[in-house]
């Protein structure tokens, strides 16, 4: 019943991404004709990358809350979980992680807790590096944004360990269940920022591949990259009834791509981008769920449901 309810999962979440492409599709294969298949090759490489980031980040979280997974496992927990952000609502992601999680032993409360914290590390660590970046790159494309960037202080109080675990701490109390067995710490969160660190600038590498064949070119358009691609995703996450935050990142990156790029070519950057990013997900998921296979020992899971328990 459970391979059952996995495999629907699997493929409504590889729906609604097909139709998310299959609506731009003309636009999208103007795109792909205008970049060299190096560049594309480049930024599959770096987008895949910057997802691992993202999963390390999730992964150092989960672990100093009280359940550090296996590398293999946490992959599969964590990319195949991913793919729900392509199905309308906001909870798919999670409610995934929570069910494959608990097959590893992790309680639903300590997953949810590791998914929930996951978002405001890399937004806070999205604003900082797209401040710091786009303001080195090329000052006068951060100032519109200014705004945004009056978050980053507000995210670095609430990311302290002590206000982190009172909110998680009162919001369980609240939902009847017991408190978490372990609190987070200070050394937690700053490993759980390095790795978000470190997907940014491969995300940055992603999107400086497809700028390069498009026109600006010079070292700074690499720092640029990863400014503007850190910050049209935090605008797109911020809009959480948008499957993956589709269209509102597109918006996003055309707008702040505008000063190197005209609005054609920014237009194409933005599919290019989405679509890479799609197929980044899909081959982490399937990389990671048969690397998982493999490896997967049964006697070694209910040692862990047991420890982790």
């Amino acid at each position: 019943m459970k391979r059952l309810v996995r495999i629907a999962f699997l493929l409504v979440a590889l729906g609604f991404g097909a139709w998310a492409v299959a609506g731009q599709w003309e636009a999208v294969r103007a795109g792909f004709a205008r970049l060299s298949w190096p560049a594309l090759a480049l930024s599959v490489v770096a987008v895949v990358a910057a997802l691992g980031g993202g999963m390390m980040t999730w992964r150092a979280l989960l672990a100093d809350l009280g359940s550090p997974l296996p590398l293999r496992p946490a992959a599969k927990v964590f990319f195949v979980g991913q793919l729900g952000k392509y199905i309308p609502g906001s909870l798919w992601p999670v409610v995934a992680q929570m069910e494959m999680g608990r097959e590893l032993g992790v309680p639903r409360p300590r997953s949810a807790a590791a998914f929930f914290l996951t978002m405001p590390v890399q937004l806070g660590s999205g604003l900082l590096v797209s401040a710091v970046t786009l303001l080195a790159a090329l000052p006068g494309s951060a100032a519109p944004y200014a705004w945004a960037f009056l978050l980053v202080p507000v995210l670095a109080v609430a990311l302290e360990p002590r206000v982190v675990n009172a909110v998680i701490g009162f919001g369980l109390r609240r939902l009847g269940r017991e408190p978490l067995e372990r609190p987070l710490t200070r050394r937690g969160m700053l490993t759980a920022l390095g790795w978000a660190l470190l997907g940014w600038t491969a995300y940055g590498l992603h999107l400086a591949a497809i700028l390069y064949e498009l026109g600006p070119s010079g070292p700074s358009v690499a720092v640029f990259s990863v400014g503007a691609f850190a910050l049209s995703w935090c605008l797109g996450i911020m809009t959480f009834v948008v499957p993956a935050g589709a269209g509102v990142r597109e918006v996003a990156m055309v707008a702040v791509l505008a000063p190197v790029l005209d609005r054609g070519s920014a237009i194409t950057a933005a599919l290019c981008s989405r679509i890479v990013i799609v197929l980044g997900d899909l081959v982490c998921a399937g990389a990671a769920g048969l690397a998982a296979r493999r490896t997967e020992d049964p006697s070694a899971l209910a040692t862990s449901e047991k420890t982790c328990d």
